[in-house]
C-alpha cells in the first residue's frame, strides 16, 4: 500500500500493532449458552512510529525525503556526515537511511527509472540497471502478496522499459542482474519476447517503407499512419540495424577464433602394450 503522508519514509517490515490480549467478554443468550461477539471487520491499525532520524532527514531536505521519494546519489550517507557531524550519529543515520531504501515508496522510485539525486533534488547520475531490476521485482512482490489481481502484465511492462533504457542485449543484461528466481526468468522470458516481437514489426516496417520509394508523409498517407510514429519507428529500426552491423565483426571474429581451436578428443587413447582386437 503506497503510503500518502507527507512524512518521512517508513519501512514496509515494521511489526504490526500487537493485539489486545483481554479475552472478549461472552454474552448470555435466551435458552443457551453465551458466545463471543463477531469481531470487527475494519480495525484501526496504529499508526507506524517513524525513525526520528528520518524526521530530521524530512525536515531538512524535504525534496528527497517528503511527499516524492526519488532515488539517492551514492554515497550520501558520507555526505550526511561530513554535512551534519553533530547531528547524525554513525549507526542511526545507517539504520534510517536502510528503512528510507528499503520502503516501497523508495522502491517505486527506483522501479520507475529516476535518475540519482543529490540532496538538493538535483540528478546526477543514473541508476545501474540491476538495481532497476531489483526494485521492480520487489514492488511486484509486495503488490501482488496483497492484491486478488494477477499484476505480472504490470511487472512486465515495467522491465521492457527497464531494458530498453538499459540498452543492454539480452545476455548482458541477464549477466547484470545475475541471480534470478523462477518469477522473474519467467516475466524476463516474456519481456524479451515481446522486445523481439517489436523489434521484428520495426524491420518489416522500415523495409516497406524503404521499398516504397515515397517520403514519410507520403508513406504515412498512404497507410493512415501518424507520421510522427513512424519517422520514430524508423529510428529505432536503423538505430538497431547499426547496432547490429557493428557488433557482427565481432561475433565473426569470435566464432572464427572458436573454430581454429584444436578440437579436443572423444577418443580414449590406446595404451603401448594393449593388444589390438583381433
Amino acid at each position: 500500500m503506497t503510503e500518502t503522508l507527507n512524512t518521512p519514509a517508513e519501512t514496509e517490515a515494521s511489526p504490526a500493532p500487537a493485539e489486545a490480549t483481554t479475552p472478549p467478554q461472552r454474552q448470555g443468550r435466551q435458552g443457551g449458552r453465551g458466545r463471543a461477539p463477531a469481531k470487527p471487520q475494519n480495525q484501526a491499525r496504529a499508526p507506524r512510529e517513524v525513525h526520528p532520524v528520518l524526521k530530521q532527514l524530512f525536515d531538512l531536505y524535504p525534496k528527497m525525503f517528503g511527499a516524492q521519494f526519488l532515488p539517492l546519489k551514492l554515497g550520501v550517507y558520507q555526505d550526511l556526515l561530513a554535512l551534519h557531524p553533530e547531528l547524525f550519529k554513525r549507526e542511526d543515520l545507517k539504520v534510517a537511511l536502510g528503512l528510507h531504501a528499503r520502503s516501497t515508496r523508495y522502491l517505486e522510485s527506483v522501479a520507475a527509472g529516476h535518475a540519482r539525486h543529490n540532496l538538493q533534488g538535483e540528478p546526477v547520475e543514473p541508476v545501474a540497471p540491476e538495481h532497476v531490476h531489483h526494485a521492480i521485482m520487489e514492488v511486484f512482490r509486495r503488490r501482488q502478496a496483497r492484491s486478488n489481481q494477477d499484476l505480472r502484465p504490470y511487472a512486465r511492462a515495467q522491465l521492457i522499459e527497464a531494458i530498453e533504457a538499459s540498452g543492454l542485449s539480452r545476455e548482458d543484461y541477464l549477466l547484470c542482474i545475475r541471480q534470478q528466481d523462477d518469477i522473474s526468468v519467467a516475466l524476463l522470458d516474456d519481456a524479451f519476447a515481446e522486445l523481439a516481437a517489436q523489434a521484428a514489426k520495426r524491420d518489416a516496417l522500415r523495409k516497406m517503407f524503404e521499398a516504397s520509394g515515397k517520403t514519410v508523409a507520403e508513406f504515412s498517407d498512404m497507410y493512415g499512419m501518424n507520421p510522427d510514429e513512424v519517422a520514430r519507428t524508423l529510428e529505432l529500426s536503423r538505430v538497431a540495424q547499426a547496432a547490429q552491423a557493428v557488433a557482427a565483426p565481432a561475433e565473426a571474429e569470435a566464432s572464427a577464433q572458436e573454430a581454429a581451436l584444436p578440437a579436443e578428443s572423444t577418443d580414449e587413447p590406446i595404451p603401448a602394450n594393449k593388444p589390438e582386437a583381433p
